[in-house]
């Protein structure tokens, strides 16, 4: 019977201290501001973002690293709620628009891979090609800084326009050099632009408002970006976990030929692996 008390505390005590190491273990890899091994919180938008991060979080499952997903409906707060560490990643964004961000709010987050490329493409109910767009056609672009400059870009690439040699993703209505169709560019909420396709001859939409108003990017767009734009989605992290093992974790699972193959089959060339 002794012996017996005895076996059973002494397993008492190697539990007790089993489990202090392993939240003081726990404790300091948080203190040092470290993630955890096997579990991230990441940040997506709803929509194409969301879906393709379920696929990795699907895989990583089997690798042993849980993924909870955090859903926005914006494009400010996933970057928000990572620099208040309530995220551990994010991944939703265009590497122009976190650039101005991680600036303008003097956020303390990195980039550490690259993702997809949402291709943002003219659009129109009643040419067929770039080309039948008529002299005076009134074009509509995003009014936000960041896909107002990238519209621009594509106008340019279409032979619509010519910018300015330094605007670069900058650009503004302001830098249109040349105009020879005297086209009129109309400046519109991202969000609206679909819907007021009717009222335009034509207009550049980003991809998920497209595919949103009903749209197949890459058998409707008239002309399209291409896989080289600079506006690739990427992955971002607080500047302090850019090395954390998870990280690169999570990375190498995104970057694999199953993810790969996911994007091409569910979404056929409207959204690029661009990694």
């Amino acid at each position: 019977m002794k012996k017996s008390l005895l076996a059973i505390s002494t397993a008492l005590i190697i539990s007790i201290l089993s489990a202090c190491g392993s939240s003081d273990s726990s404790a300091s890899q948080e203190a040092e501001g470290l993630l955890s091994d096997d579990k991230l919180v990441i940040g997506v938008t709803a929509g194409p973002h969301e879906e393709i991060t379920g696929k990795v979080k699907e895989l990583a499952a089997e690798e042993g690293l849980e993924i909870e997903l955090k859903v926005f409906t914006d494009y400010v707060m996933p970057n928000v709620a990572l620099s208040e560490k309530e995220l551990d990643m994010n991944s939703f964004q265009t590497e122009p628009f976190f650039d101005a961000m991680n600036e303008d709010r003097n956020l303390d987050l990195i980039k550490v891979g690259e993702t997809v490329t949402f291709p943002m493409g003219i659009y129109s109910l009643t040419a067929k090609d770039i080309k039948d767009l008529k002299d005076g056609a009134k074009i509509g672009l995003p009014s936000d800084p960041t896909n107002s400059g990238r519209a621009l870009l594509l106008f340019e690439k279409a032979g619509l326009l010519k910018l300015k040699e330094d605007a670069g993703i900058d650009a503004t209505v302001r830098d249109i050099e040349e105009n020879n169709g005297n086209y009129e560019f109309i400046e519109l909420d991202s969000a609206q632009i679909a819907r007021q396709l009717e009222e335009l001859d034509a207009a550049a939409i980003n991809t998920n408002f497209a595919m949103e108003a009903g749209f197949t990017p890459s058998k409707d767009a008239i002309f399209m970006e291409t896989k080289d734009s600079p506006y690739v989605n990427l992955v971002a992290v607080r500047t302090e976990n850019k090395d954390d093992e998870a990280i690169q974790k999570f990375l190498d699972i995104y970057h694999s030929e199953e993810v790969s193959k996911f994007i091409e089959e569910t979404y056929e060339g409207s959204i690029i692996p661009s990694w």
